[in-house]
Parts: structure tokens; C-alpha cells; sequence
């Protein structure tokens, strides 16, 4: 297992020092020690989400952070708006449909962006809507939509703006504040590094007048508990938190801090720059319109004649490379690439390499090399 390179839009490769962070002494999640380690993380937390508002960790994976942002802000039988061009943005709806909320979907062709108009447009026609929810980084499709230019349109309306940056933050072009984003959610696994299990969410002014109006349905996810006791001395959580995940998710926000967000996110765009090119190079078809295509996964069609068994099977039983297949109605017909988190130039030289070779081998292209000279290219 230690062999293999995890390609995937997470989870992805943890930088040792995390791993070695997650090694020290479990120390009581009621006691001083731990509300230091809280107190740190969180503000670490909201500085790489741009904001002056408070971060709050949840103990579970992104969907969670996504239900408590959905659950606490809406109430049963309010309308919310989901943006819909894929699987999470789809999971956002089922989210709100499970909590008696009213979801009505503005659909967006998978591989395509939601734009700004269709958001205002849909506003316009229901002044009852009370939220939306927008998936900045669409892994299952390989698309980024354009938060901060929603987010100056939201500014017109009086509907929360919510927005899923699980697979973004750190990899992309995430300013809370400035893009007036209302609630914000992510997770650890992803362009953050850290291992999977844990979730984190900041709120506007705005959005919590709309918790504290929304009769409390859900309680491991109550974000009225979590202020509360985020809000003691020393601060804690409401409920037993991984602390071992804290000390993780501590250690890989420091090295994104030390990286600076600017140079993270500027690395991620090279690579996914390098990565799209060298697809092209390879004669690949890339799923997503390239003039929305994500800075941290690239989707691409898997050539005619090609089985996802044989493709990816080979990529990672023979040349040690682990890719992601599509979902829903791509699987099969899709493959990603997670380009995030602890990612360089080593990293995609072994990928299409790994890629070239298993395509060579299986007859699909002629070329086995021309990825791999692409990224060398890319990265003169």
C-alpha cells in the first residue's frame, strides 16, 4: 500500500509531519491542553478561509459539514436553491430533502459551470428561496464554478449564500469575506492534506440570525451546541471530537500557512495546467469545458475501446498509480485525476507516466512518453 500514489480528488497523500502529529498523547477534549490545540486550529482555520468569523470543527467527513450548513439554516418547508451540475451539488439537494426542506434544483449540464445570471435569474423568479447552495469544486465532473462572481451577485438578494469548498480551500481561490459567502464548509482530505474525518464550517452575521431562527433538527450537527461550547473557556466542542485528527488537521493547516495560500494555490493551477495539457498531448478528450475546468482534478474520457478495469486497474496494480473513476452515469466512461494537496511535479511525471504506458499497453495510443515530455514541458 505504501507503493501506491494516490491520484484521487482525495483522499490524498498525507505529509509525514501530520502523520507524526496524530502520534502524540490523546489528552482530555475537556481540559485546557485540548482548548489551546482548538483554540490554534480554529483560527488557523479561518485564516485559510479569509475570514474575520469564527471556524468551527466537526468531527466527520465533508457531507457533514455540508448537512450542518443545510440543516441549522433552513427550516423544514423553507425553499432553498441547489446548483446541481454533479454529484455533491446533488447531494446538497437530497441533504435538504432528508430535513423537510423544499429543494428546488437549477440544473447545470455536467461538465459545464453554473453562471452568474442563471443564479439571478432563478432569484428573481422566487423571492421565497432563502438560501443556495453552490459546490465550488465539482470533483465528480472536474468543474470550478465561479463563487466569487455569484457571490457579487448574492450581495443584491437576501438569500444565504452557501458554498461547498471540500475540495478547493488550499487548492484554489477561496476569500470568504471578500466573495461575501454566507456559510463556508470543507473538509480534511483533500487540498488540506490531512487525513479523512474531519469537517470545518465558518458563518456570516447573517447566517447565524438564521440558525438562531430555525428550530434546532439535528443533534450531533447542532450549531447552536457548537457555538456554546465553542464560546466557553477553554473552548470545546459539544461532543467527543478526534483529537488525534485535531492534532492533524493543526499540523496540516501550519504547513499550508508556511506554504502561504497564494503559492498553494498558484502550485495547484500549474498543475492542473500541466495536467490538462499533458492530456492533450496524449490525445485524450477532457470531460469538462476547459474554460471552467477545476485547478485541483481533471476529468477525462477514457478512450473507445478501453475498459475502466483494464485502465485503471493497470495504472495501480502494475505501475503503482491510483486514479478515480467516474460516478453516477460516468462511470466507465470517465477517469480523474486529483491533482491536490501535497502534489508537485514528481507526482504528475509518475501519474502520466503511469498513464501513457497502461494506454500503450492496452493499444490505445501509439506514444506512450508524450504526457510525461508535456509536464516536463510545463514545468521548464
Amino acid at each position: 500500500m505504501d507503493d501506491i500514489l494516490l491520484m484521487l480528488p482525495g483522499p490524498t497523500t498525507v505529509d509525514p509531519r501530520v502523520l507524526a502529529a496524530m502520534s502524540k498523547a490523546v489528552v482530555n477534549h475537556r481540559g485546557a491542553k485540548y482548548g489551546e490545540i482548538l483554540t490554534e486550529t480554529t483560527e488557523l482555520m479561518s485564516k485559510v478561509f479569509q475570514t474575520p468569523n469564527k471556524s468551527y470543527l466537526l468531527t466527520g467527513s465533508g457531507t457533514a459539514a455540508m448537512e450542518t450548513a443545510v440543516a441549522n439554516t433552513v427550516a423544514p418547508g423553507e425553499k432553498i436553491l441547489n446548483v446541481v451540475g454533479g454529484k455533491f451539488g446533488e447531494r446538497f439537494m437530497k441533504i435538504a430533502q432528508t430535513h423537510g426542506i423544499d429543494a428546488q434544483e437549477l440544473a447545470v449540464k455536467w461538465g459545464t459551470a453554473v453562471t452568474p445570471k442563471q443564479i439571478e435569474e432563478a432569484l428573481d423568479a422566487d423571492e421565497d428561496i432563502k438560501a443556495i447552495t453552490v459546490v465550488h469544486n465539482e470533483t465528480s465532473t472536474g468543474v470550478a464554478a465561479p463563487i466569487e462572481e455569484i457571490g457579487k451577485v448574492m450581495k443584491n438578494y437576501d438569500a444565504l449564500y452557501i458554498v461547498d469548498t471540500v475540495s478547493s480551500l488550499g487548492g484554489d481561490h477561496v476569500d470568504v469575506e471578500k466573495f461575501g459567502i454566507d456559510v463556508c464548509v470543507t473538509g480534511s482530505q483533500k487540498c488540506l492534506a490531512a487525513p479523512p474525518g474531519m469537517a470545518a464550517i465558518t458563518l456570516s452575521d447573517d447566517a447565524w440570525k438564521a440558525v438562531d431562527n430555525v428550530e434546532t433538527n439535528t443533534f450531533y450537527l447542532d450549531l447552536k451546541a457548537a457555538r456554546k461550547s465553542g464560546d466557553k473557556n477553554p473552548p470545546e466542542t459539544p461532543y467527543t471530537p478526534s483529537v488525534s485528527l485535531t492534532y492533524a488537521m493543526n499540523e496540516a493547516l501550519k504547513i499550508v500557512m508556511e506554504e502561504g495560500l497564494e503559492n498553494r494555490v498558484a502550485r495547484h493551477h500549474k498543475a492542473a495546467k500541466a495536467s490538462v495539457a499533458a492530456v492533450k498531448a496524449l490525445g485524450l478528450e477532457l470531460f469538462a469545458d476547459e474554460a471552467v475546468s477545476s485547478a485541483t482534478v481533471t476529468a477525462v474520457k477514457i478512450p473507445e475501446g478501453v475498459t475502466d478495469a483494464d485502465f485503471r486497474g493497470t495504472t495501480r496494480d502494475k505501475y503503482g498509480v491510483e486514479l478515480a473513476g467516474g460516478q453516477d452515469h460516468l462511470k466507465g466512461n470517465v477517469f480523474r485525476i486529483g491533482h491536490m494537496g501535497c502534489i508537485s511535479y514528481k507526482e504528475l511525471v509518475q501519474t502520466f507516466a503511469a498513464i501513457g504506458m497502461t494506454l500503450k499497453g492496452l493499444g490505445a495510443i501509439d506514444d506512450a512518453g508524450a504526457g510525461v515530455a508535456s509536464i516536463t514541458e510545463s514545468y521548464l
